[in-house]
């Protein structure tokens, strides 16, 4: 009989399967014994890499921060910041579980305080005061993380669902009793061509417009 080959652990792969089996699943699929079956290993064994789940979720959100773009203080602040929304946006895309707990953990990791202080390092570079750099990062994080909440939690992702959906609520009753929704689905969101997704850049240009103004 042949010996099963014995399956080495590392930290960095306890962590990169997590994030890998939250990606396809959703964060409520993760648990200790999920995540070791996945592994092929006793969930006891990932104990000597992580102390809990909580650490483990503290390490796979320093996995997010570390895929997005750490502004550099040296550069223009504005497309540094812009470039580092940018990159926000497509990492929680890839990892949709993350986004309500970017900023949520007690313990953040490395790449968290990082990225952190290379966001701040930008602002006190461009000329923001303390006071100031504060706001504007509070306003791209809105931005940031309020966007991608409504753009993950859209029930379609084509054009022939969403006039699936529109032609399913807006009918006779809809059409006389909101006229501005209705111009609006059927003028603009429901037309060839529409993404939501084009709304983002288009939304960070503003708000970027509104940063500048605390200078």
């Amino acid at each position: 009989m042949t010996a099963q080959p014995k399956v080495t652990l590392t930290r960095e792969r306890v962590v990169a399967e997590a994030v890998a089996l939250a990606d396809e699943s959703g964060l409520g699929s993760l648990s200790m014994r999920a995540l070791a079956t996945r592994l092929g290993v006793e969930a006891m064994s990932l104990y000597h890499h992580v102390r809990n789940k909580d650490e483990l979720l503290d390490a796979m959100i320093d996995v997010v921060f570390g895929e997005m773009h750490p502004p550099r203080p040296r550069a223009r602040w504005r497309p540094e910041l812009r470039r580092r929304s940018v990159s926000g946006r497509e990492a929680l895309r890839r990892h949709r579980w993350a986004v309500g707990l970017m900023d949520a953990r007690r313990t953040p990791g490395p790449a968290s305080i990082a990225h952190h202080d290379a966001v701040l390092g930008c602002l006190f570079a461009g000329g923001f005061s303390l006071v100031a750099a504060g706001t504007a990062f509070a306003l791209l994080d809105a931005h940031l993380y309020g966007f991608l909440v409504q753009e993950n939690a859209l029930p379609f992702e084509t054009e022939a669902e969403l006039a699936d959906i529109g032609a399913a609520i807006i009918g006779p009753e809809v059409r006389a009793a909101f006229p501005h929704f209705t111009r609006y689905a059927e003028e603009r969101a429901m037309q060839p061509g529409y993404r939501f997704a084009d709304e983002f850049e288009r939304t960070l240009d503003l708000t970027l417009d509104a940063v500048a103004s605390l200078r």
